[in-house]
């Protein structure tokens, strides 16, 4: 028989039920037996001084499984996600073959269930082959266990299709992840457009190509009558989009990355491309909008968009270089330190960020720390102080722009349905 495992002496976080005080959790088999004081348990973790709080949840991560394992793998990459408090995650489908049918997604939730560490739950592509012209069997999407359907990477850009895909996949039952981007307006850029890239003589993407499709997307889903989701928003403009359309009472939420609120442009000289992401890191006014999206509810969830490549691919001129950072392993660390330590939000702001939110707006069975309920919990120190070393990562990947950075919050225990999948070395 398993023994029971008791969380003692920290802070619980539990933003669906309004929960901030120091409580033990009680972990019987795989699911949480009891939350209240003085409890005990056959094995104890010590939280002192720690948060508690549910496991967290990452609804856009790149697992590149199948067709680019040089990347990273359903094993590795869930690895990274249990080093970094994330029990689960949602994939893209741009992979090799795309995840654009029934069977593609019952086979990566077969190689999940034999490899993964956390729970990985596959977005599908909206249309076959990621190709934006013909839509894909929604209803077996759904069917096989889809978590949404997008084609992250690329935008839909027949609105015509747009809508249909919209208006079919509010009919299953799933949300649309959008990749928000006017392909006409890219012309190779490969950073933000303004001062940076005009000094280092790179071609630029300017903002209007992101919110433009924003705007687009919004205007469909509301001819449609469906909701729709906006993925990596970066953008002053952006931001102040997807706030108006709140107002009108639309069914739009929209994430942010980690990166938006932390660097801006001018980080692309210092870690060249290791800095190159899409949409690209933007200017300051930009990161000030994120985080005052974030604070005020415009934003309402972190994810990390976290894209692993190979050095190889990395070590290349920088309008060679493919776009994409990882983020899974210093995604809560940066919101302690750029966000609460900062004062833009609090920590229950912030877990509410990583938990309830994103889980919430998918419908997924997570998030959550109650009784009865799985046992995916995540413990982890907001005062304890790291310095970000890739070569240290789970991932495969090192294409990280925060390397030598100093950062508050370590996470010192995951547990995924009542296992300890990570728990950080002592001293």
């Amino acid at each position: 028989m398993a023994k029971s495992i008791v969380i003692k002496n920290g802070r619980l976080i539990e933003p669906s039920l309004g929960l901030s005080e120091q409580l033990d959790v009680l972990v019987e088999g795989t699911s949480v037996a009891g939350i209240g004081r003085d409890l005990t348990g056959d094995t104890e973790i010590d939280a002192s001084g720690c948060v508690v709080c549910p496991g967290l949840v990452d609804i856009h991560v790149h697992f590149r499984e199948p067709g680019f394992e040089s990347k990273e793998t359903i094993a590795t990459g869930s690895r990274a996600a249990a080093r970094g408090g994330f029990t689960s995650v949602v994939t893209m489908p741009n992979t090799a073959p795309p995840i654009d049918n029934g069977g593609m997604v019952e086979q990566h939730n077969r190689s999940a269930r034999e490899a993964a560490c956390i729970k990985v739950w596959p977005a599908a592509a909206a249309t076959k082959g990621r190709a934006g012209a013909e839509m894909t069997e929604m209803a077996d999407l759904k069917a096989a266990g889809a978590a949404a359907v997008t084609d992250d990477g690329n935008d839909i850009e027949s609105s015509w299709v747009l809508r249909r895909v919209l208006e079919y996949a509010n009919m299953v039952g799933l949300t649309y992840l959008t990749h928000a981007e006017d392909h006409s307006l890219m012309e190779g850029g490969a950073m933000n457009e303004g001062y940076n890239a005009t000094r280092l003589g790179l071609p630029g993407l300017p903002k209007a190509m992101e919110e433009i499709a924003i705007d687009r997307a919004i205007r469909l889903a509301e001819l449609a009558g469906a909701r729709i989701h906006i993925c990596h928003v970066s953008t002053a403009g952006g931001v102040d989009i997807v706030r108006r359309a709140k107002e009108r009472g639309l069914p739009v939420t929209c994430e942010t990355a980690p990166h938006y609120w932390t660097l801006t442009d001018d980080a692309v000289e210092r870690f060249g491309t290791n800095a190159k992401m899409n949409p690209p890191l933007r200017g300051p006014e930009d990161v000030a909008a994120i985080r005052q999206g974030l604070a005020d509810g415009a934003i309402d969830c972190i994810a990390t968009d976290h894209a692993p490549h190979t050095l190889t691919e990395k070590d290349v001129e920088f309008q060679s270089a493919p776009f994409g950072i990882i983020g899974l392993e210093t995604s809560l660390a940066l919101g302690v330190t750029g966000l609460v330590r900062d004062g833009v939000i609090s920590m229950e702001r912030l877990v509410e960020l990583m938990t309830a939110a994103p889980a919430g707006g998918l419908g997924l069975a997570a998030g959550r720390l109650e009784e009865g309920g799985p046992a995916d919990i995540t413990v982890f120190d907001p005062e304890a102080e790291w310095t970000v070393d890739p070569n240290q990562f789970a991932s495969k990947a090192r294409n990280c722009p925060f390397a030598g950075m100093r950062l508050h919050g370590v996470v010192k225990a995951t547990l995924c349905d009542g296992r300890v999948v990570h728990r950080a070395a002592e001293g």
